[in-house]
């Protein structure tokens, strides 16, 4: 197992600028938005004392920050930003020219519910909406998995075979602003995991010309999109091999689907709330985890498998599908799931806006599942 550096106790934002540094990107493009901002702060730090050697561009919004990381990117450099709620709104635009340029661009989330009402808290709809944009998406249960996430989306997105954004969520305050004890690698353990410089085969260049984002006619565009799907299916193989290597010299045992316990109900999530249902599980409630790490491309395969011969799926999930039924990820898995199992599947919406999932609830989840008396409940609601 790998002897790290050091252990720091550290905030969600300060580890992933901690592994943005390992990670010697080249290129910062900066914009300030809650929860975020502290992530841009420390790698401002970084690059004023001589920490890391990178270009800080200061921008005047979330679209400019992720536009200045697609020139960057399409140069043949290291690039990352940040951003929460509205701004990745502002960004959104944005976000599809990224990825059907095929450029590796690392982004952060720091997911946080999105307005009307004003509210600067934790729910996962910021990402969620931006789920077809072409981007893989990966959801961090925990400080640990924020950092260590950072550094493989990297590897990821810049394999020959992807060359893809990739998009880390962290769970607003929850995990970004909470103190956890990190594990922060020797450089020359990163530098063993990660190419110096990426290799971005049509990066720009002066000796051989070529255009990036040009018209296309009817007659072409939907090839262009069809490689982009293309690429994304593939990711899925790729983003498994690249966390076995991270594994083997890093010591870790992460997967793109996490399980734990056993039973005839199925409680699947992301992010944080894996962390308050392993709880559950350790107080002696009977049921089987299944947390997803990777969430774009969706791992089909490996959720019927987990799934299939349990009598109850609950989805848990901070977000919701308006206008159809209940959360996003609940629909998606009923239709990868149809003919596949005779499970009842059932929505559980919690925490818009920062609402606390509280252990009472999370029991109440396993009660309903006895005796469900319909498809979608809200957690914690109060009618008024």
């Amino acid at each position: 197992m790998l002897e790290y550096k050091r252990r720091e106790i550290l905030s969600g934002n300060k580890a992933v600028a901690e592994a943005v540094k390992l990670c010697d990107v080249k290129v910062i493009a900066a914009y300030p938005i809650t929860p975020q901002t502290p992530i841009v702060e420390y790698i401002a730090e970084f690059i004023a004392n001589g920490e890391l050697d990178a270009e800080y561009i200061k921008v005047e919004s979330e679209h400019s920050a992720l536009s200045a990381c697609i020139g960057a990117s399409a140069a043949g450099v290291r690039t990352f930003t940040a951003t929460s709620s509205q701004g990745l709104m502002y960004m959104y635009e944005v976000l599809f020219i990224a990825s059907g340029l095929r450029l590796p661009i690392v982004m952060a989330v720091v997911n946080r519910a999105i307005s009307a009402p004003i509210n600067i808290w934790n729910d996962w709809q910021d990402a969620m909406v931006c789920r077809d944009s072409g981007w893989i998406m990966m959801f961090a249960e925990n400080n640990q998995e924020a950092f260590d996430f950072t550094i493989l989306a990297y590897k990821i997105a810049e394999d020959k075979n992807v060359l893809l954004p990739v998009m880390i969520n962290l769970d607003g305050f929850v995990l970004s602003h909470t103190y956890e004890p990190i594990e922060i690698y020797e450089k020359s353990y990163v530098e063993k995991f990660l190419p110096k410089e990426p290799n971005i085969p049509h990066k720009l260049d002066i000796n051989n010309p070529i255009t990036l984002g040009h018209l296309v006619t009817p007659e072409y565009y939907m090839e262009f999109k069809f490689e982009q799907e293309e690429a994304l299916q593939r990711s899925k193989e790729v983003v498994k091999k690249t966390i076995e290597e991270f594994n083997k010299i890093f010591g870790r045992n992460y997967s793109i689907i996490e399980t734990a316990g056993d039973g005839d109900i199925a409680i699947v999530t992301m992010g944080s709330l894996a962390s308050s249902l392993k709880y559950l599980l350790r107080s002696g409630e009977n049921f089987k985890l299944v947390s997803l790490k990777l969430y774009r491309p969706l791992p089909k395969e490996e959720l019927i498998k987990e799934l299939k011969d349990v009598k109850t799926i609950a989805v848990l999930e901070k977000d919701v599908s308006y206008g159809f039924e209940g959360g996003i990820l609940y629909n998606e898995l009923k239709s990868i799931l149809y003919g596949k199992t005779d499970a009842n599947i059932i929505s559980f919406i919690t925490g818009l806006g920062g609402r606390d999932t509280r252990v009472e609830e999370l029991k109440k989840i396993i009660k309903i599942c006895e005796n469900p008396s319909k498809n979608v409940y809200w957690l914690g609601l109060r009618r008024i």
